[in-house]
């Protein structure tokens, strides 16, 4: 196969997720059991079903209610001309998905891009599901939210860097930009600072939206959770490691039809809608 060949094939299997995704009248994304087990290569439905099981006890020991997230229905598939056939088949939210992937076959390739697909969707929800996120209305208020939680995440993140072994200033910089590298298509820090366009002493941290500050956010937070749960030990693993989860999450939103997140402008400082927050309660 050519390179050419494959590159068309994983952009292919990237998009798959979005393409086999269904929405309900009441406006709730699903996928079905029948679609998501071809896509991830199960041909024998019997083997999928058991990947399902484990992901309902996965679920329930998440303190997850299975019904909610997994229920029974009856789908119809077109056999021979004109013809249909009732099947039974399950609905799958989201994050019975991400359960799934999780419990499926690591050495399939789309099992790997169905983990970090679902993997970004469900941390997304998560945030906008958070307590008080979920009743912000402005793009000030949600980019104060996550700033903060930027702020928050950047210090679980350097107790992790440093357990696995990155102590000094100069070592933690080097692998902050393995991160950005892989989040913003290779830039590091010092780029990504003069590609928007900011001036001595501006943290990017401080000029992004609440779009790039999510993607940001799910970076540090999933790469602190692999350097814990994966105990990843030196300098240079630590570094791949977060370039790696970088590379997941830029994936993701190409996946999604989203901004490259080096595209996205600088917008203006959080300081100054601080500031503004200030003025408001002393009012």
């Amino acid at each position: 196969m050519t390179k050419m060949a494959r590159n068309s094939l994983k952009r292919s299997r990237q998009t798959i997720f979005e393409q086999i995704k269904k929405t309900d009248a009441e406006g709730q994304e699903y996928w079905t059991s029948r679609e998501l087990a071809k896509v991830l290569e199960y041909t024998d439905y019997r083997n999928f079903t058991s990947v399902v099981e484990r992901a309902k006890i996965a679920c329930k020991n998440s303190s997850q209610k299975v019904e909610y997230h997994f229920v029974d229905f009856t789908d119809m598939i077109e056999i021979g001309k004109g013809g249909k056939r009732q099947i039974e088949s399950i609905r799958f939210s989201r994050y019975a998905c991400y359960l799934i992937v999780q419990n499926a076959d690591p050495n399939k390739e789309i099992v790997a891009l169905g983990q970090s697909y679902f993997a970004v969707q469900t941390r997304i929800a998560e945030i906008k599901q958070s307590e008080g996120y979920n009743e912000l209305s402005t793009e000030d208020e949600q980019r104060l939210f996550l700033r903060h939680e930027m702020i928050r995440q950047n210090m679980h993140l350097a107790d992790a860097a440093k357990e696995a072994g990155i102590i000094n200033a100069g070592d933690y910089a080097t692998f902050q930009d393995y991160g950005y590298q892989g989040l913003y298509g290779g830039l590091k820090l010092k780029d990504i600072h003069r590609q928007k366009g900011l001036g001595k002493g501006q943290k990017i941290l401080d000029y992004m939206g609440s779009t790039e500050l999510a993607a940001n956010l799910f970076r540090t937070t999933q790469t602190e959770d692999k350097l814990r749960r994966d105990n990843i030990k030196g300098k240079t693993k630590a570094c791949q490691m977060h370039y790696e989860v970088g590379t997941t999450v830029r994936r993701t939103i190409e996946e999604l039809g989203g901004v490259m997140p080096e595209s996205l402008p600088a917008v203006e400082s959080i300081k100054k809608i601080e500031e503004k927050e200030k003025l408001l309660d002393k009012k």
